[in-house]
């Protein structure tokens, strides 16, 4: 079957009613994914869970905007097993709206100009996702830390091995 999908609102929603207010608005929480994978499981039986249609504040500049709702991205995230093991969305691929999305939040376009140059003479719808291998491999092996799958582990109190 194919994967379930919420829509980012929605899992707001569904968080609400065990009494889970994620700190940020715009974004979930560890335990709120955890929630929401058992909410998901026990409705349809899927490890799987898509978070659909995430606010505009909480991603990247170049992620895309929705047309009817310019405060939503065409982004998502991929819960699996209570835990985001991808994020990704359709990319802004127009350079007039990269560099209004840029400048709306602040970024100096001649740190970006690399990036943008790409942009400036076309180019053609597209896609990205990030996905986390360290995360992929703590779910398969199931345990309970990312520094059991990880090699050379960094934390913000650990740089050196």
């Amino acid at each position: 079957m194919p994967f379930p999908k919420v829509a980012f609102e929605e899992a707001r929603d569904i968080l609400r009613k065990p009494g889970h207010v994620p700190a940020k608005p715009d974004d979930l929480d560890a335990e709120g994914e955890r929630i929401l994978a058992e909410y998901v499981a026990a409705e349809t039986g899927h490890e799987f869970l898509f978070i659909t249609d995430c606010p505009a504040s909480s991603r990247a500049f170049y992620h895309m905007r929705q047309v009817a709702r310019p405060d939503l991205t065409k982004g998502f995230d991929l819960l699996w097993r209570g835990m985001e093991i991808t994020t990704g969305a359709q990319r802004e691929h127009r350079y007039e709206r990269l560099v209004e999305q840029a400048t709306g939040r602040g970024l100096k376009l001649d740190t970006l100009s690399d990036y943008l140059e790409f942009f400036r003479f076309g180019c053609p719808p597209h896609g990205g996702l990030g996905v986390g291998l360290a995360r992929i491999l703590m779910r398969l092996l199931n345990t309970a830390s990312i520094r059991e799958v990880t090699l050379l582990s960094r934390t913000p109190k650990r740089l050196r091995p």
